[in-house]
C-alpha cells in the first residue's frame, strides 16, 4: 500500500510510521500551504508542558501558494529559538548529546524553501532511525476522490493534523519513557524527535 502524506517540520511519531509500514511513501508538494499544521510546526514537550515550534514564512502573492513554493522567514531569529527550546527541553533526556551533532545543522543552515527543509530533515531522520521507505514527491496535486477509486492508495494527509484529525485506524500511540513523565502525563504523538531523544535507536520499535 502507498501512503499518501503531506509535508511535515520533524513531523509527529504517526508521521514516521507510515513511511515504516507503508512499501511506497508519497509526499504532497502542491497542495496549499496551510497555516498551524505540522508543515511549518512540531511539538515538543517541556518542562511546562507541550509547546509548539513554528517556522514563520514569508508572505506570498494572493491567498494559495502551493507547498513546494512556500519561502522560509528568517523573522525572530527561529533558529536559534527552536535550538534552544530543544537543548531546554531534551538535554537531560537519555539520547540528545548523541544526536546533537547530526541535527544542529538544521538550525544553523538556511534553506530557502519549507518543503526542500522539510524534505532534507526527513531523510536524516530516516537515518537516524533505521527506517527505509521508498518516498517519491507527487508532480501534481493528488485529488481526494480519485484516490478514493484507487486501492492501492491511503490519504493521510487529513489524519495527520494537529487541530481536526481524521480518523486513522492505523495509529495508536504506544507508551515509552519521557523526560517529564513524572510531571505530566504521557503525551502522545509529539515531534519524532521527542521519541528518538528519549529512546535512542529503540525509537524504531514503537513505529
Amino acid at each position: 500500500m502507498t501512503a499518501l502524506l503531506s509535508s511535515a517540520y520533524f513531523a509527529p511519531i504517526q508521521w514516521y510510521q507510515k513511511l515504516n509500514r507503508h512499501s511506497e511513501c508519497w509526499i504532497e508538494q502542491h497542495d496549499h500551504f496551510v497555516k498551524q499544521t505540522y508543515r511549518n510546526r512540531c511539538v515538543i514537550a517541556t518542562a511546562n508542558g507541550r509547546q509548539t515550534l513554528s517556522i514563520p514564512i514569508e508572505k506570498f502573492d494572493g491567498s494559495k501558494c502551493e507547498m513546494k513554493d512556500v519561502r522560509i522567514s528568517d523573522h525572530d531569529n527561529w533558529r536559534h529559538q527552536h535550538w534552544n527550546a530543544l537543548l531546554s527541553s531534551y538535554n537531560e533526556s537519555p539520547f540528545f548529546e548523541y544526536y546533537e551533532d547530526d541535527l544542529r545543522p538544521f538550525f544553523e543552515k538556511r534553506w530557502k524553501y519549507l518543503f526542500d527543509f522539510n524534505l532534507e530533515i526527513t531523510h536524516q531522520m530516516c537515518a537516524l532511525l533505521d527506517v527505509r521507505p521508498n518516498i517519491q514527491l507527487t508532480n501534481e496535486y493528488v485529488n481526494t476522490a480519485k484516490m478514493e477509486k484507487n486501492a492501492d492508495f491511503i490519504d493521510f494527509r487529513d489524519a495527520i493534523n494537529p487541530k481536526h484529525p481524521a480518523v486513522d485506524n492505523e495509529f495508536e500511540p504506544k507508551k515509552y519513557y519521557q523526560v517529564f513523565q513524572q510531571k505530566y502525563a504521557f503525551e502522545p504523538n509529539l515531534s519524532i524527535l521527542d521519541l528518538l531523544f528519549n529512546m535512542g535507536n529503540e525509537a524504531i520499535l514503537y513505529l
